[in-house]
């Protein structure tokens, strides 16, 4: 781990500027964050105007997810050792550069490489960005407000990528669903160098082994789970990489044991509430952010809701989401983590449960009720984790820290479509086999519907081991003890 006793910048964690650099924060979040989903509901008209294949159409969505989840360890790192604000705006202009040219693309190739250039942007900018926050408000009552708005806006952002994603593709262009990241990345990096405070620095050299080992096998990892989803668990295209991702990780830790100055020092780990927080993360990513995936399907080929109908249906949740995270906020500043953590996690539960009453013919009122306590719920769970993934964490370490609390949340996410999706698929077969010969429209409906449900009902099992591990790894003291770290996190 780079020597933190030699440091080349000095700087006060006294922001000038608080609001612009909590707007550029958040702003560049919320861009990286729907970035992961605004495409989604342009998949058919991209593939009638590039000719894609379905293969290669699977591409424009794995190729993110990999390079952003596979490279976010890199990207913290590089902002812990090289500055957080100068690593913020080369990972928002390469983000900013791919947007651009996927806009112009005009091929399939063109198109699928843009968005793996995406995907390296957002996995330096989004880590470095959660670390900014630490670095440019101090522990307590500035820096809790502030998380409440990052976590606002990255719980809420898959949700706003949908409807920005059907508004653009309806009446604009689908080109437009990359062009319009390039004008909000200008005003960031603008913004960026005025109002942001740039973090210390440490001499030290990046850990080139291990930060290609452990990319890598990220990378591999994300395929495989990835791959899992469309091809099965038993193909080659998903053993393969899983294997290869497990040695490739095993190499990486190994290699990070032996290293003087490694890209994650395990001590990184040696706080129980954080290592709480990654694991809570995990389950959350695996359970909530798969929800939008079960529930556009839902909307769109079971209901027949056009795309910016579907995204109309999502803006409630996404609304109660914010506003749950910004309160969780204020309340954490006097009550500490403990409640939001244990109430968010039951709320979400409770509404994923009542999610798997849906059937075929379910109305969208039959959804509110579930949605509004899932968004409450996970709006009052993502400030917690936040800030409690970063307290207390020394300041050459906080884009480590912010990068491993992100790669929990991704990789959970792509266990959840994965593992949750065979769960589905397999669910529906079994329906459809239980039915005969006598498959009828109304009856294909029932049967996926209800492989939906299945996904929601172990969603909600997920939800309660996050509630396990909030009620028994978390600890916390008195808020006016020395020791805590932020809102009486140990």
């Amino acid at each position: 781990m780079a020597k933190s006793t030699t440091v080349e910048t000095t700087f006060s964690t006294k922001n000038r500027h608080p609001g612009v650099a909590l707007a550029v924060i958040a702003g560049a979040q919320l861009m990286i964050v729907l970035d992961a989903t605004i495409v989604n509901v342009a998949l058919p008209v991209i593939r009638k105007d590039l000719h894609f294949s379905t293969a290669n159409l699977e591409w424009l969505v794995t190729g993110y997810a990999l390079t952003f989840g596979g490279m976010l360890l890199f990207g913290g790192r590089t902002g812990d050792l090289y500055g957080k604000r100068r690593m913020f705006i080369a990972g928002i202009t390469i983000f900013a550069c791919a947007s651009l040219l996927g806009g112009f693309a005009i091929d399939q190739l063109w198109l699928i490489i843009t968005r793996g250039l995406q995907g390296i942007g957002a996995a330096i900018a989004s880590p470095t960005a959660l670390s900014l926050v630490a670095t440019n408000f101090p522990e307590g009552k500035e820096r809790d407000r502030a998380m409440g708005v990052y976590a606002a806006v990255s719980g809420a952002g898959g949700a706003v990528g949908l409807l920005l994603g059907g508004i653009l593709t309806t009446y604009v262009s689908w080109r437009w669903i990359f062009f319009v990241n390039v004008p909000i990345a200008a005003v960031v990096v603008i913004l960026a160098t005025r109002a942001l405070v740039e973090s210390d620095t440490v001499k030290g050299q990046l850990d080139a082994r291990g930060a290609v080992t452990v990319t890598a096998g990220m990378i591999s990892l994300v395929y495989g789970l990835t791959n899992a989803t469309t091809h099965g668990w038993g193909s080659l295209g998903t053993i393969l990489p899983l294997g290869a991702s497990a040695v490739l990780l095993i190499a990486f830790l190994v290699l990070e044991s032996r290293h003087p100055e490694p890209l994650m020092p395990m001590s990184i780990f040696a706080n129980r509430n954080r290592s709480g927080a990654y694991a809570i993360m995990l389950f959350i990513g695996t359970s909530i952010f798969s929800v939008f995936f079960f529930l556009t399907l839902y909307l769109q080929t079971i209901r027949g809701y056009s795309p910016i109908r579907t995204g109309l249906a999502f803006l409630p949740m996404t609304l109660i989401i914010m506003v749950a995270a910004v309160g969780t906020s204020l309340v954490i500043t006097r009550l500490g983590i403990r409640l939001p953590l244990l109430i968010g996690p039951a709320l979400a539960f409770v509404g994923l449960a009542w999610m798997t009453r849906i059937s075929a013919t379910s109305g969208y009122l039959d959804l509110v009720g579930p949605l509004f306590l899932l968004a409450l719920g996970a709006g009052q769970t993502f400030v917690p984790l936040t800030t409690t993934a970063v307290a207390g964490v020394k300041s050459n370490e906080t884009g480590l820290a912010s990068a491993l609390l992100n790669t929990s949340q991704q990789i959970g996410g792509a266990i959840g479509l994965s593992v949750l999706g065979t769960i589905s698929a397999t669910a529906t077969r079994h329906q459809l086999a239980a039915a005969g010969r006598d498959i009828t429209p109304s009856v294909q409906a029932a049967a996926i519907t209800y492989g939906y449900t299945v996904a929601f009902a172990t969603a909600a099992g997920l939800l309660l081991v996050a509630l396990l591990l909030s009620a028994t790894v978390i600890r916390v003291k008195n808020r006016t003890s020395p020791e805590r770290g932020a809102a009486g996190v140990l």
